[in-house]
C-alpha cells in the first residue's frame, strides 16, 4: 500500500512506520517536528517515499495525498494536562488539523483513514472496564473533547465521501521513544533528585498501560478483520496499575534505595485527569487480537527502554 503517516516522527508514529516499511509499504511521513524527533526516523529515512516537515495547519503538504491508499493520522497535541491552559491551541492542532487531513483525502480520492483517539473520550465512565458502546461520552479534558470531535468529523466524512475509517481509543501507551507521560516524567525527576519523588494526587490513581509494540500490532490487525464504514476499537491491556506502583517499579529498575514519596493530595493529578481508567478490549480480542502484556509488564518494559535511551 501507499500510506501517509502524519506524526510519523513521534513516539507511536515512528513505531508504526517501522512496521509499515517492514511489510513493504510505500510510506510518506508528514511531521511538524514539534514533538517528533528525527532520531526516531534516522534508521528508516532512506526507505521512506518522502518526508515532509510541515504543520498540518499550514499548506504545502496536500499534494502528497495523490495516489495514496491509506492515511494513518497520528499527529496531535498529546498534552492532556496542558490542554486546560492552551485549549484553543489543542483544538486547532487536533480538530482543525484532522478536518484539513480529511479535506486533503476528499480532494485526492483517498478512501481509508486510521485514526488514533483516546480513552479520555469516555470521561469518568461509570462502567469499568469501559466498552466502545458506553454512553454518555462526556470528556472532562479539552484533549478528550478534541479527540471526540475528531471522531465525529471522521464519521461524517466517511458517510458523505464514501471513506472508511478505523478509530482506536488508546489506553496509556508506553515504550521506547516516548518523551512525555508519567513514566518519562518520574524517571527524569529521579535522575535530578534520586532521594525524593513528588507524586501528583494521592498515588491511588489506576489506569491501563500497553506496550507500544502491542498497540501498533493492534492498529495493523484491525483493518484485516473489520470492514465497516467506521470501525471503533479500544486498545489497551486487561488490567491496570496504580501511580504509586509505577513509582515503585521505577525506583526498583533504577536500583535506588531510600527514596521518599511525597503526594500533592486529592484523587487526581490535575484538572481533567481521569483517576480510574480501564478499557474493555473484548471487541478486538474476539476478532483474534491479544494484548500480549499486562499493564505492569508494559510499564516495566517502558522504564527499561527509557533508561537505555
Amino acid at each position: 500500500m501507499h500510506c501517509i503517516v502524519t506524526g510519523g516522527a513521534g513516539f507511536i508514529g515512528s513505531h508504526l512506520v517501522d512496521i509499515l516499511l517492514s511489510r513493504g509499504d510505500l510510506v510518506t511521513v508528514i511531521d511538524s517536528m514539534v514533538t517528533g524527533r528525527m532520531m526516531n526516523l534516522e534508521h528508516n529515512i532512506g526507505a521512506l517515499a518522502a518526508f515532509k516537515h510541515a504543520n498540518l495547519l499550514d499548506d504545502g503538504w496536500q499534494g502528497l495525498f495523490a495516489d495514496v491508499d491509506r492515511v494513518y493520522h497520528i499527529a496531535a497535541d498529546p498534552d492532556v494536562r496542558g490542554s486546560a491552559r492552551k485549549s484553543f491551541e489543542v483544538y486547532n492542532n487536533n480538530v482543525t488539523a484532522t478536518v484539513r487531513v480529511l479535506e486533503a483525502m476528499k480532494e485526492h480520492g483517498v478512501r481509508e483513514m486510521v485514526f488514533t483517539s483516546t480513552s479520555t473520550v469516555y470521561g469518568e465512565a461509570e462502567v469499568i472496564p469501559t466498552p466502545e458502546g458506553y454512553a454518555p461520552m462526556e470528556p472532562i479534558s479539552v484533549y478528550g473533547a478534541s479527540k471526540l470531535a475528531c471522531e465525529a468529523m471522521i464519521s461524517a466524512y466517511a458517510a458523505t465521501c464514501g471513506m472508511k475509517a478505523w478509530i482506536y481509543r488508546f489506553a496509556n501507551i508506553t515504550g521506547s521513544r516516548s518523551t512525555h507521560g508519567i513514566i518519562y516524567d518520574f524517571v527524569q525527576k529521579l535522575r535530578k533528585n534520586p532521594s525524593e519523588l513528588e507524586i501528583l494526587g494521592d498515588g491511588r490513581q489506576s489506569k491501563s498501560y500497553l506496550a507500544v509494540e502491542s498497540c501498533v500490532a493492534a492498529m495493523m490487525y484491525a483493518p484485516t478483520v473489520s470492514d465497516a464504514a467506521v470501525n471503533v476499537f479500544n486498545i489497551g491491556s486487561e488490567d491496570w496499575v496504580s501511580v504509586q506502583r509505577i513509582a515503585e517499579l521505577i525506583v526498583e529498575e533504577m536500583d535506588l534505595a531510600n527514596v521518599s514519596f511525597s503526594f500533592t493530595g486529592g484523587d487526581r493529578g490535575w484538572v481533567g485527569d481521569v483517576p480510574m481508567m480501564r478499557l474493555d478490549v473484548a471487541k478486538l480480542r474476539l476478532l483474534g487480537w491479544e494484548p500480549g502484556f499486562t499493564s505492569e509488564d508494559s510499564v516495566r518494559r517502558a522504564i527499561r527502554a527509557i533508561l537505555e535511551e
